[in-house]
Order: structure tokens, then sequence, then C-alpha cells
């Protein structure tokens, strides 16, 4: 039997993370039903070291907001064109397609035309769920996708009253997270003294965030370094090339903090008391380490006044995880409310309060239980392969 090729699309380090994971368990699946697997992607480093060919790397080129996404309009379109050529004339057995909502959308509207015979899955399904301004686009991912694989129970629900064949495998992370180190190795390992208390800066993991969100969260945590004592700031990045950038501006303020990367982005986030985290996958990565968290986020003025004013914009929750259970469990600070002095004031509300800490320990354990068991990329690794192996076996009988 010749090799299975797949085709996966993501972009942004969230996607790259999450394709990296569902990549290594198509292998481990693969080897179990003895068939061989070449994966074609589009992504990132961590995609093509677990075993990806990457056509490109799509994580520098995404963004959030409307006038803030404008610089990466025709770049993006241009590497889409590019690749939809190359694909073109490739066979494929099956197509996954990982959140990116832009561009996968124009995944699934080519992939049928010039391959009309290959089954196209969606793994973790944009968050249409939570923000849609319309149900144009879940209508097109509904109708392109022959099963969409739902990571949270909110996404399972919403996607499958809309018509979509819906498989809920839970939460990437849980698997991801069973191999981190714990509090008392990671504290060690980093220096940290008993009465040291670690705070875990992340500020951006999208270049405008840099703009946005890396001045408002040092100057917080310049407020909380003049009013406590014994506190260590570490910023673990998410891309190497903000490294210089964050360095800099701390040095400006004359902010003592450490910028990491590698494996001591695990010790930080084992080891901290407290993380001042922008919204995205990271506030999941921390809830599930047990860390405190005080959630923010900000885009231009242009884009919040668009988005209050004409798209009448309004979310119950920004974090994914308040989201989970639809629960205030950590603080959001979205906008003009995420300033440094709101930001400082939360975070030491929680440093210093034993009783809002335990509460927010209560959440996340809700949390946990509703993002599914352990084993989540295998089982839907596995179900995507026997699906791709039964479309095969339906075409060849009919052939």
């Amino acid at each position: 039997m010749a090799a299975l090729r797949l085709f996966i699309s993501t972009g942004e380090v969230s996607g790259d993370l999450q394709g990296s994971l569902l990549i290594a368990a198509l292998f481990r699946q693969a080897q179990q039903l003895g068939i061989d697997l070449e994966v074609l992607a589009l992504g990132g480093d961590r995609m093509a070291a677990a075993g990806a060919t990457l056509l490109a790397n799509t994580i520098g080129i995404s963004s959030i907001g409307i006038w803030e996404a404008l610089p990466y309009v025709w770049p993006t379109w241009r590497l889409q064109q590019k690749i939809a050529r190359q694909i073109r004339e490739t066979p494929l057995d099956a197509a996954i397609l990982i959140d990116y909502i832009g561009p996968n959308i124009g995944w699934g509207g080519r992939l049928p035309t010039s391959h009309p015979n290959i089954p196209i899955f969606y793994y973790i399904a944009p968050q249409e769920w939570v923000w849609s301004f319309g149900e144009g686009k879940t209508t097109q991912l509904v109708g392109f996708s022959n099963r969409i694989f739902a990571i949270f129970p909110g996404e399972a629900k919403y996607y499958r009253e809309r018509g979509a064949a819906v498989s809920f495998v839970g939460h990437p992370l849980i698997d991801e997270l069973q191999n981190r180190p714990d509090r008392a190795m990671a504290r060690a390992q980093l220096g940290l003294q008993d009465q040291e208390r670690a705070i875990a800066l992340y500020p951006a993991s999208r270049p405008q965030e840099l703009k946005f969100l890396l001045p408002t969260v040092l100057a917080a945590a310049q407020q909380l370094n003049n009013e406590l004592p014994n506190l260590r700031f570490f910023v673990p990045l998410s891309q190497e090339q903000f490294r210089a950038t964050i360095e800099q501006a701390a040095q400006d303020l004359s902010l003592p903090l450490q910028v990491v990367s590698g494996e001591t982005t695990r010790l930080v986030q084992a080891a901290a008391d407290l993380a001042i985290a922008k919204s995205g996958t990271v506030n999941l990565e921390i809830g599930l380490q047990g860390v405190p968290q005080v959630v923010i986020y900000r885009v231009g003025a242009v884009t919040a006044w668009i988005a209050r004013h004409i798209l009448r914009f309004s979310i119950p929750f920004m974090s994914p995880v308040n989201l989970v259970n639809m629960e205030a469990i950590v603080p959001e600070l979205l906008q003009d409310e995420a300033n440094p002095d709101r930001i400082a004031a939360e975070a030491k509300a929680i440093l210093l309060d034993p009783e809002r800490q335990a509460a927010i320990q209560a959440g996340y354990g809700r949390m946990r239980q509703s993002l599914g068991e352990l084993g989540v990329c295998d089982r839907a690794a596995k179900e995507i392969l026997i699906s791709v192996l039964k479309q095969q076996s339906s075409i060849d009988t009919t052939d």
C-alpha cells in the first residue's frame, strides 16, 4: 500500500503547537495501523520537528484585528496562491485544517475542486461559536468539512446544532502537559528562593502585540516591582525574534526580568506564582498548570471603535479558561481596562489573597473536568486515519 499523504494547514504559534501534537499522534497511530504516512504542512518549526514536510512557514503572518491585519493580507494571499498551485499538482488522501479561519476557509473552498474525493477534517474549528459576526463562515465550514474535531464542549454543541458531523475529542493540552516538570523541581532549576515569587509575563505571540500589549505589561510589572518585595519576573518567548524588542523595552524601564526560551519556558510556567498573559491558548496552558493569572488584550483604537460601534462586537469572555464553562475563573481586562494600574491592582490582589487564589484553583479544577480525558490527539488521529482508509476502500469498491 502506498503511503497516505495528508495536507495540514494552520498558522500562528498556537496552531503550530496543536499541529505538532496532532502530527506526532498521526505518526504513532499510522505505525500501529501498519501504514506509511507523509504529511505536507503549512505551519511552523514545531510541526516540522514532529515530522511534517513544511511547504511554507505561516507563523509570522498572523494578526488579530481589522486595521492590524491589513499588512498581512497581501503576503498571506500570495503565499496561499503559491501553495495552491503546488497542491493542485500533488495527489492527497486527506486534508486537515487547524483554526486559522481566513486562509483555511479558502482551502475549504479550493480543495473539493482540485481533490474531489478526499475527506476534509477541521481540527479545532475557529471560535465562531464565541464571537461570530454572522453565520456565513460557519455555513461554509460545515459545508466542506466531512468531520469537525471539537476541543471545547461549547464548540461541539454549536457545530452539531448547525448540521456538522462532530467528534468531541477534548483539549490536546491535557496530553501535552502530562510531561511538564513539577513546581518544586522547576523552582529549584530556576534558582528561586523560598521567599521569592515568580511572575510570568506573556505579552505577545503576534508581532502587533508587541506594540499594543508589551509596554502595558511591562509598566504593570514595574508597578508590582515597586510595591511588593521578592518578585522575580520572567518572559517566556513565543517567538525568538521578539527577544531584542522585549529586552530593550525592559531595559528602558530599568525593570529586571529574564527572557527565556526553549525548555526553560516550561520551567517558568511550572514555577510561577502568577502570570500576566495576553488572551490565547497560553491561558489554558497556565490554567492547567494551576497558575493564577490576569488575562489582558488590546487592539488598535480604529479596530476597537469599528468593533464596538459598527459591528456591535460583544463576547461573553475572551480567555479560553473562562470560555470552557462560560465561567469567570480569572479576571479579564480588555482594551481600555487593560492599563498598567488595573493590571497591577488585579495581580496584587491575587498575590496577597489566599482565598482568591483558592477560588481560582477551584475554577481550574472544574475547567479541567470539562476538557476531556487523556489521549486526545491519539483519538483524533486514529479517527482521521480510519476515515481515510474507509474512504479509499469505498472508492476502490466503486471503481
